[in-house]
């Protein structure tokens, strides 16, 4: 409870986040049921059944216990991760429309999820890993700038921070995404990361108490 209580104080004051520039997007599926809650799970298929049918990119859904995880990251930036109730292009939309900037090239895979983007006002540029292509030198000057590796290499790290909190329901997985969003962000470490966490904390909209 404390441990939540804490999460919930860094996920509600920390700050908006806006991109622009050059935008990677991308989405991860997270298994995460209703652990802790009973009225959620008695009489439940067993979850090896339950996840029947939800492989495969695009039919993760809360419904399947298995919830898409978007995700928008600025090259050289900050970097935006929200938990889905499904994979869908009224979905997302409110999401990027809110978090990046009209007229932002964005960079993405070639999954039809993303292929209104030029209609939403964004400039869009697709690699193709279907075909095997992981990044595209389209200017010719060497380096491969079309890509969503800054994207996957985020998610590497959301992954192994996830995996030891073995169980995390639905409820509280927006809270470690929150957190870990944050703990991006701020880009600090150690004792750096402490004061930013407690500058923010000790705000008096979650600690009344502190007169500071």
């Amino acid at each position: 409870m404390i441990a939540c209580a804490w999460q919930s104080g860094v996920v509600s004051q920390k700050q908006a986040v806006q991109l622009t520039d050059k935008v990677e997007c991308d989405e991860v599926y997270s298994v995460a049921g209703h652990k802790g809650i009973p009225t959620a799970i008695n009489n439940r298929d067993p979850r090896r059944n339950c996840l029947k049918g939800a492989r495969g990119r695009g039919r993760g859904t809360l419904a399947t216990e298995k919830p898409p995880i978007f995700g928008m990251i600025q090259r050289n930036g900050q970097v935006r991760i929200v938990m889905l109730p499904n994979v869908q292009q009224n979905t997302i939309k409110p999401f990027i429309e809110q978090t990046i900037s009209k007229g932002t090239l964005i960079y993405t895979d070639e999954y039809t999820l993303y292929s209104r983007l030029e209609a939403w006002g964004y400039l869009h540029k697709t690699v193709n890993h279907s075909a095997g292509e992981y990044a595209r030198d389209e200017d010719g000057d060497g380096f491969h700038e079309v890509h969503v590796n800054t994207m996957e290499g985020f998610w590497s790290l959301l992954r192994s921070w996830l995996r030891p909190h073995r169980g995390i329901s639905q409820e509280k997985l927006p809270l470690y995404l929150g957190f870990f969003e944050f703990i991006h962000n701020v880009r600090k470490r150690g004792q750096a990361l402490l004061e930013s966490l407690l500058s923010l904390l000790l705000q008096p909209e979650i600690c009344p108490q502190n007169t500071i």
